[in-house]
């Protein structure tokens, strides 16, 4: 009995480990991009002011505490229409705000474009029961919220790119993938970085999840926000359990255009998840721009070229799929 007892001790904590791991991983590799602007970058930013837009914060889209959202708009406000871009902040799905990313919604104004950054329930302390799923469902609710808005302020709406990078990115390409044909305007692409499309433990060996499935199972109930068991894995119950989550399994021939960047020594975003997203988007003859960073991990930190490439493409992706006459 006392074997057992400690023999589930053992598993117990590196569950926990896990987790923690994961969590803390996420949290550290989110600052640098926040950060830092590399000289190649430095003509994504701009010195934010009255004569480019203005910024309208914390509007609120839900009942929760968290469901408010923040709108970046252009200063010219005498066009009929404008496209929308969203990107949603990074943070291992436990931490981060909107105004993380101001430098990119306001960068994405300065272009013509009304761009918002949303935020969601964590999942902590308070929100225990808070999960990718519930998320995920959180920024679906709030973008008819966002078109009302814009259009009290005189900015109609009539598409939308979505966004984001790490946990942003993951929830970005569940919009984009699974939830885009009941949005209340076109999506007409995506872009976004490191985030995670697929979850399979021989796919988290950075995590040790290939070797533990009772941690796998745990963290991945976490995450989908429903009862994942050991002896599901490697069945069509797992598939289905985990599809509302895994954005890749959403991809099909209709799919948006895509702008994907992620960093081969990635121990956050592990990079054996990369393949099925890739392998999606080429199976559908989806028009995309995969860029592998091959120096760098989950910040992107080592590929400055790189990385400016993928800015690049995504500035070109905005300017082919929704094109913006300022």
């Amino acid at each position: 009995m006392r074997k057992e007892k400690k023999k589930g001790n053992k598993v117990g904590m590196f569950i926990l480990l896990c987790v923690g791991a994961f969590i803390v991983s996420f949290i550290g590799s989110a600052i640098f991009k926040t950060t830092y602007i590399s000289p190649e970058l430095k003509k994504y930013s701009v010195d934010w002011n009255d004569e480019i837009g203005s910024t309208y914060t914390d509007i609120t889209y839900g009942d929760g505490e968290a469901n408010k959202f923040d709108l970046y708009v252009p200063a010219n406000n005498t066009k009929e229409t404008y496209g929308l871009v969203v990107y949603l902040h990074a943070g291992g799905f436990t931490t981060g705000d909107k105004s993380d990313d101001a430098r990119m919604l306001q960068w994405l104004a300065s272009k013509g474009y009304v761009a918002a950054g949303i935020n969601y329930t964590l999942r902590d302390e308070e929100h225990p029961k808070a999960s990718v799923y519930s998320q995920s469902m959180e920024i679906k609710s709030s973008i008819p919220a966002i078109v009302e808005e814009a259009k009290k302020l005189g900015y109609n709406l009539d598409s939308m790119a979505i966004s984001g990078g790490s946990a942003g990115g993951t929830l970005a390409m569940l919009y984009a993938y699974r939830d885009a044909d009941e949005s209340p305007i076109p999506v007409k692409m995506l872009f976004e970085a490191v985030g995670p499309s697929s979850f399979y433990p021989e796919d988290w060996s950075v995590y040790g999840l290939d070797q533990n499935p009772e941690a796998a199972a745990n963290l991945f109930s976490i995450m989908s926000g429903t009862d994942v068991t050991e002896d599901m894995f490697g069945t069509e119950a797992y598939e289905e359990a985990i599809k509302p989550i895994s954005a890749y399994k959403w991809v099909n021939e209709n799919s948006v255009p895509t702008v994907a960047a992620y960093g081969v020594y990635d121990k956050v975003c592990p990079f054996d998840t990369v393949k099925h997203l890739v392998n999606a988007l080429e199976e559908n003859n989806v028009p995309h721009e995969y860029i592998e960073l091959p120096h760098s991990g989950h910040a992107l930190q080592n590929d400055n070229n790189l990385y400016a490439k993928y800015m690049k493409a995504v500035e070109e992706y905005l300017d082919k799929y929704m094109p913006t006459t300022e």
